[in-house]
């Protein structure tokens, strides 16, 4: 039983960069170039950085340091069993329908965040278009969203042709520009999750900004079904980059965890990478939708389609990553 958690960490912080020091070489350089005293003690390394594990698991609270250990000990394993190859073989299906999921699941409250902060700039946004239309210049971002909805629903109606020219180009754009995005936000939780919240409420004030003006002029059908099929999975995998803009930021603050920066940092780097790897995927699925779906309206495509499809989208999302890569529940009888 541990008494005083800082001084075993204390104690033991030495073992653990020692053995992750290792790692990195071997990483670098085959085990046959290790002298046996080296690896020796690269045996006893993880060994005691193994019976850490089992330590810290006491403390609940502890979940960034045993996270850290379990990776230090995981990587330990694999090159003692001499099955590097294999286990770092990067194997994409079991990653996004297991690890994505999981790790989006294991930060839920991030995730509850980084929407509340959406949901707060969309207020913002709406009210400030509702209570002084002059302030939609001020907002929109892009010039098209500036003029008047009806004119535009009105323009958009006239085209009775599927058009394809140039949608390849532009969805690559999209996918581009939405992935830049998605690492911005999650790059400014450096700033100690401050970039990565007023990324999140700036981009909910443009959302309700638009929301509002097209409400606001009766073209809530067009706005649903415009934005609906491709936005049922981009704002999703922007609020999953903010999530992981807030967890660099908790790691950065600390709160009242007691190990450094450092080890903090380190401990949430494989889940970073997982949650920003999986809003890229999630962001060519949108980008190719909104290029050659949700840009075309009626009479080219019936404004129900539309929002059946994008309905649909969003409840097979949500069952994604709410149920994917559960692990099943033994029946005991």
């Amino acid at each position: 039983m541990i008494i005083n958690l800082q001084n075993f960490i204390d104690r033991e912080q030495p073992v653990w960069d020692e053995l992750d020091a290792l790692l990195v070489r071997i990483g670098r350089e085959p085990f046959g170039s290790f002298k046996l005293d080296e690896l020796k003690r690269f045996h006893y390394l993880a060994e005691r950085t193994s019976a850490d594990l089992i330590h810290i698991r006491e403390f609940v609270t502890q979940t960034e340091l045993q996270a850290y250990l379990e990776s230090l000990v995981s990587r330990a394993y694999s090159e003692i069993q001499e099955k590097h190859t294999n286990s770092m073989r990067f194997k994409p299906i079991h990653w996004f329908f297991k690890t994505f999921p999981r790790t989006f699941r294991k930060h839920a409250r991030c995730f509850g965040l980084a929407v509340a902060i959406t949901l707060l700039g969309s207020l913002f946004g709406g009210g400030a278009v509702l209570f002084d239309p002059d302030a939609k210049a001020a907002i929109m971002p892009f010039s098209h969203l500036g003029g008047d909805p009806s004119e535009r629903v009105a323009n958009e109606e006239k085209t009775d042709e599927l058009k394809l020219e140039g949608k390849g180009a532009f969805s690559a754009m999209l996918m581009t520009h939405n992935t830049k995005v998605s690492i911005l936000v999650l790059a400014l939780g450096i700033s100690f999750g401050v970039g990565s919240t007023v990324l999140l409420f700036y981009n909910g004030v443009i959302l309700g900004a638009v929301m509002a003006d097209y409400l606001i002029a009766g073209e809530g059908t067009f706005l649903t079904a415009w934005l609906l099929p491709h936005g049922s999975v981009e704002i999703p995998a922007i609020l999953i980059a903010g999530q992981a803009g807030l967890i660099l930021g908790g790691a950065m603050i600390g709160w009242s965890n007691r190990l450094s920066m450092k080890m903090r940092l380190r401990a949430i780097v494989p889940d970073l990478t997982t949650l920003i790897g999986g809003v890229a995927c999630l962001l060519v699925w949108a980008g190719i939708v909104e290029a050659y779906f949700s840009q075309d309206h009626e009479p080219v495509l019936p404004y129900a389609l539309k929002i059946s499809v994008g309905a649909i989208e969003l409840i097979l999302l949500f069952a994604f990553l709410t149920f994917s890569g559960r692990e099943p529940v033994e029946v005991q009888h």
